[in-house]
C-alpha cells in the first residue's frame, strides 16, 4: 500500500538486509561527480533494483515490460548511505521528478518541495493555465481584427501566467547543507553560475536525499545513482548503470549542500 506523504525518519531509514558488520565505512563521502560506488552503496542500489523488480505499488511504465500501459519513462534512482546518531547504518532512496506522476512513494524520501498538494499555488495555477488555452482556443476561431487583438492580449496574458507559476515554483526550492545553512534556489543559481536555474533544478534524486538526511540529523556517508529502465530519445542511457550527478542542474546545488563535507577524490 503507498504510503501518505510525509517526513517521519523511520518511513524513510531502510537497515541492510545484508551483513555489514564487515565492512569498513568510507573516510570521505563520495564525490558525486566522477565516482565509483562504494560497497555499501553498491549493496543499498541492489536493495533497491530488487524492490523495483518485483514491486507491484508503484505503476509507472519504466519499458522494460511488454504490453505495459503509459508512456515509457526511464527514471534516475539514487541512494545515500547514512549514519544515524545512534551510530545505526542504514540508507535512503529518492527518483528523480516525479513516477507514476506522482512525487510520494513509499520507501522513497519526499521532495524538497511539493507542488502537487491539494490547493497548492502550482495546482491552482495549472488549472487556470486550462482555462485560458479552452478560452484562447475559442476566441482564435475568430479572425476578425477584434478577435486577432483578444488573441494576442490573451497570449501576452498566458506567458505572464506560466512565467508567474514558475517564478512561484523556483522561490519555494531551498536547500540545507550540514550546518543547516539554508539558500534558496534563485539564489544559488545566481552566486554559482549567475543565471537563472533551468526547469526541474532541485528534483533531482541527490538533493532530495541530502535534504532528507540534513533534516533529520543523518551523516551521509555515501552516495550512488542508477538510471532504471528504456534509454530515453536522443541520449543512451545503460539501464541499471551507475551514473554521476547531473552537472546543469545539480552542480550548482550540491555545492551549497555539501559544503563543509570532505570528498573521497581529494
Amino acid at each position: 500500500m503507498t504510503a501518505l506523504p510525509s517526513t517521519s525518519l523511520n518511513q524513510y531509514f531502510t537497515d541492510f538486509s545484508s551483513d555489514i558488520t564487515g565492512i569498513e565505512l568510507p573516510k570521505k563521502f563520495t564525490y558525486p561527480f566522477d565516482y565509483k560506488p562504494h560497497q555499501l552503496s553498491e549493496l543499498a542500489c541492489n536493495e533497491v533494483k530488487q524492490f523495483l523488480e518485483t514491486q507491484t505499488e508503484i505503476n509507472h511504465n519504466f519499458g522494460l515490460r511488454s504490453g505495459q500501459e503509459g508512456q515509457i519513462i526511464g527514471k534516475m534512482f539514487g541512494v545515500l548511505v547514512v549514519q544515524k546518531l545512534t551510530g545505526e547504518i542504514g540508507y535512503l532512496a529518492a527518483f528523480s521528478g516525479k513516477v507514476a506522476g506522482r512525487n510520494h512513494h513509499a520507501h522513497f524520501v519526499p521532495p524538497v518541495f511539493d507542488g502537487l498538494t491539494e490547493g497548492s499555488f502550482v495546482n491552482v495555477g495549472m488549472t487556470e493555465l486550462t482555462n485560458i488555452n479552452n478560452e484562447l482556443a475559442q476566441l482564435q476561431k475568430d479572425s476578425s481584427a477584434s478577435g486577432k487583438k483578444a488573441v494576442s492580449h490573451l497570449i501576452a496574458h498566458r506567458t505572464q501566467h506560466c512565467n508567474d507559476i514558475l517564478n512561484g515554483i523556483i522561490d519555494s526550492y531551498h536547500f540545507l547543507n550540514i550546518a543547516k545553512t539554508a539558500k534558496g534556489l534563485r539564489e544559488i543559481f545566481d552566486e554559482k553560475v549567475g543565471k537563472n536555474p533551468p526547469g526541474g533544478a532541485g528534483e533531482c534524486a541527490l538533493p532530495k536525499l541530502l535534504q532528507f538526511a540534513f533534516i533529520h540529523d543523518l551523516k551521509p556517508i555515501a552516495m550512488a545513482e542508477f538510471w532504471w529502465g528504456k534509454s530515453p530519445k536522443g541520449r543512451y542511457m545503460e539501464h541499471g548503470a551507475y551514473y554521476p550527478a547531473c552537472l546543469d542542474k545539480c552542480k550548482p546545488i550540491l555545492t551549497h549542500m555539501l559544503d563543509g563535507i570532505e570528498f573521497d577524490n581529494v
